[in-house]
């Protein structure tokens, strides 16, 4: 009989409002053992209890010190061994960018990165952010190598990797989540790092599928978006993914957030 475990990642740009649209309803039907939420931007206090620990799941989570602001969730079917919050650099360690929950075989991650803006602070935190946390990606499966699990790293990277990546990628060369040195550290974390991104190992060739569309103009109706939520795994998982589904909405009026769920199947 197959282990088979399958794992959805999600910004949800607010919890609170994504609730109402069809955030519950969704988890109520995933088939997700695993579910990784970013862009939470709600401590638990201020969220239903339906929703804070929704029947048959155990939630943890991770909000930023400042309120309103980003925030990072995984729910899972199985009461995790250990739990992280932050990667160890104080700057980021209570900002609610990252949080890690360890199973018997696979940690998982969430990850909300840094969204920049040239020439602003905002880029110059999101530099800082990388530069930390590439050494701790290495550091993390050395680890989880050493205590036989693998590793799955999800969520919302805010880079587009590749021409394929995004719709309007001449446009974007010289904006943040396309720049030439966001690019070249993502690809440290494929080389370096040595992570696989599971929704490439399948579909190599693109283009997309796109995660994130802008709520401005005609983008969902146009599929102009940009595919910045990726599931990067070791290894050893990433040679056993199956399958990796984007759950774009079916209409505009459909959606619960700007962004698609991107769930994995792994045979492990």
């Amino acid at each position: 009989m197959r282990d088979v475990l399958t794992v959805s990642t999600v910004n949800v740009n607010g919890l609170r409002a994504a609730a109402k649209k069809g955030f519950v309803e969704w988890l109520a039907t995933t088939k997700a053992d695993v579910v990784a939420c970013q862009e939470v931007r709600a401590e638990a206090s201020q969220l239903p209890a339906s929703v804070v620990e929704p029947e048959g799941w155990f939630s943890v989570h991770a909000p930023s010190a400042v309120k309103g602001r980003n925030g990072v969730a995984v729910y899972s079917r199985e009461e995790p061994a250990e739990v992280r919050i932050g990667f160890g650099e104080p700057e980021f360690e209570d900002s609610g960018r990252y949080l890690e929950v360890h199973f018997a075989k696979v940690v998982v991650a969430s990850l909300y990165l840094p969204s920049g803006d040239v020439g602003t602070e905002r880029q110059d935190e999101k530099e800082r952010f990388m530069a930390a946390f590439l050494p701790y990606l290495v550091e993390l499966r050395a680890k989880a190598a050493a205590a036989g699990r693998e590793v799955v790293v999800m969520g919302d990277w805010n880079i587009a990797y590749d021409t394929v990546d995004l719709k309007n990628w001449r446009g974007n060369r010289k904006n943040s989540g396309f720049l030439p040195e966001e690019r070249a550290w993502l690809g440290r974390v494929y080389t370096e790092a040595g992570y696989t991104d599971v929704q490439r190992r399948l579909d190599p060739e693109g283009p997309g599928p796109y995660t994130w569309w802008s709520y401005r103009g005609q983008a969902f109706d146009n599929d102009s978006g940009w595919r910045i939520d990726c599931q990067l795994a070791t290894p050893g998982l990433a040679e056993k993914v199956v399958d990796v589904v984007v759950e774009r909405a079916a209409s505009y009026d459909q959606r619960w957030s700007d962004h698609a769920p991107v769930t994995a199947t792994y045979d492990i």
